[in-house]
């Protein structure tokens, strides 16, 4: 009896060390550069919404000249509630509204400026439409950005650089100090030919949000957060690095579109792609324009978060100051197809194998793609660069989108694969890609019938690690513009 008592208590023994070693297996080194807190919170989000208003919505111009009449605002019924209410319904997780155009107009009643609401009729005088934004957001639980132009067409310092940046900081103050947290603060280097020919101090600038907002991304051009990703049509590029070299780069210079687009493998800089585009042709409202088709918004979506990238798409709000309900009912259809199309992940049933597991740990198994968990990941041994991971499925699955994510707080590996499919006995290459990182979605041509899937990882600048594998019907293929 002693005997079989110290045998068990052997095997017992033997059994926790075993579970011991696995969960003893270090992690992969992270391939630097990688991103901060912000960054990884501000790319799971993903959909991001714009609102353009301001003097230009009752002009009916895209870049107003700094010499309208306030007495022009006067939004007849004002709703930041529908604005936070439809972004929150059409799972939008933040709103960024423009608080200064190019024009120079403020939304909010600014102490440097006579140029803004506290000079129109709009609430006699006392509305502030920032305090309204962040209002309603915040009882939508959404997060809160803001745009403040850098070039102000009113101003009567701008051209003078100390006086000029001196104001803009001023008003970037009260923007970062009267309104609560904010996601977000965006700049561009938008200029218009006739421009007084003056540099900004964006380092100030910059250097001003991380004191006073350090929780809120950076965009502009250059980073240093979050890089524009080189066009308005919201598409990044098929290989799209979240890292690039900052130093080729700076706000407003021309001949960078591609780099944005693209990114560079193994740079210095980990600064992600942001994908800005309008839902109507115009930044701003005009009445003879109408939103885009729902299945151009699609591709849009694909070409965008499906592409390593974050959606930040324009809703402008009209004149009464309100969204206008076309582009209500196409946001509310858009949300409903993206519903559909990922409601079901036929994969999540399937069993996991790989060509190599590291260190044998199953903490760092193929079942770890299909988990759910972006802080879990399958990974290899050091010093391997390729790597094939198969699903095998529990029943004949038809379908016709591919989602594959990187565990990206270890950086961006991958940069070339191809999934294949077991059909009429044997395997099918049926998508091929480059770069995956926080999030690749592949949409095929014709739905695929099977019961094996294969991710091959054919290069990658180190360990290859991938976090979720997915598979999803009812992708929609006809584009329109």
């Amino acid at each position: 009896m002693m005997r079989r008592f110290l045998l068990l208590a052997l095997l017992m023994s033997l059994a926790a060390a075993d579970v011991q070693a696995q969960t003893e297996v270090p992690p992969p080194r992270p391939l630097l550069p990688i991103p901060t807190a912000r960054q990884l919170d501000w790319q799971r989000d993903e959909l991001r919404l714009f609102l353009h208003f301001g003097v230009n919505t009752f002009t009916h111009r895209e870049w107003g000249t700094g010499d309208e009449d306030p007495a022009l605002f006067n939004p007849t019924n004002l709703d930041a509630q529908q604005w936070a209410r439809v972004a929150k319904e059409t799972g939008f997780k933040t709103l960024i509204l423009t608080a200064k155009h190019h024009d120079g107009f403020t939304l909010w009643p600014s102490r440097y400026t006579n140029h803004s609401v506290a000079s129109s009729p709009w609430q006699n005088g006392e509305g502030d439409v920032v305090q309204a934004l962040v209002e309603a957001a915040r009882a939508e639980s959404l997060k809160v950005g803001l745009y403040l132009s850098p070039w102000d067409r009113h101003e009567p310092s701008y051209g003078e650089e100390q006086a000029y940046n001196a104001f803009y900081l001023g008003q970037l103050r009260e923007l970062l100090t009267q309104y609560g947290p904010l996601a977000e603060v965006w700049f561009d280097g938008a200029k218009g030919e006739d421009a007084k020919d003056m540099a900004y101090d964006f380092d100030a600038f910059w250097s001003t949000v991380r004191q006073l907002q350090p929780g809120a991304v950076l965009f502009s051009d250059a980073g240093p957060d979050v890089r524009w990703i080189g066009n308005e049509h919201g598409f990044a590029g098929e290989t799209n690095w979240s890292t690039y070299d900052r130093t080729k780069v700076g706000v407003g210079m021309a001949g960078i579109s591609d780099y944005l687009n693209v990114g560079e493998a193994g740079a210095p800089d980990w600064v992600p792609g942001e994908c800005d585009v309008s839902i109507r042709p115009g930044w701003f409202y005009h009445p003879d324009q109408a939103p885009k088709s729902l299945d151009h918004l699609l591709e849009i979506y694909f070409k965008s978060v499906g592409r390593n990238c974050v959606l930040l798409l324009n809703v402008p709000p009209t004149p009464e100051g309100r969204f206008h309900p076309a582009d209500v009912e196409r946001l509310q259809a858009f949300r409903a197809t993206l519903d559909h199309i990922f409601a079901t992940d036929l994969a999540v049933d399937a069993q996991a194998t790989a060509s190599n597991t590291r260190g044998g740990s199953s903490v760092y198994g193929a079942a770890q793609v299909l988990d759910n968990n972006l802080e879990t990941y399958w990974a290899v041994d050091d010093g391997i660069h390729t790597g094939t991971l198969a699903l095998t499925l529990p029943r004949p699955t038809t379908f016709d989108v591919i989602r594959l994510q990187e565990p990206i707080q270890l950086g961006q590996r991958i940069a070339r694969y191809t999934v294949e499919a077991w059909v009429n006995e044997g395997w099918q290459a049926i998508s091929t890609g480059t770069t995956i990182g926080y999030k690749k979605l592949d949409r095929l041509a014709a739905p695929v019938t099977t019961t094996q899937v294969r991710i091959v990882i054919a290069d990658a600048l180190a360990e290859p690690l991938l976090a979720e594998v997915g598979l999803y019907l009812g992708n929609r293929t006809n584009t329109a513009e």
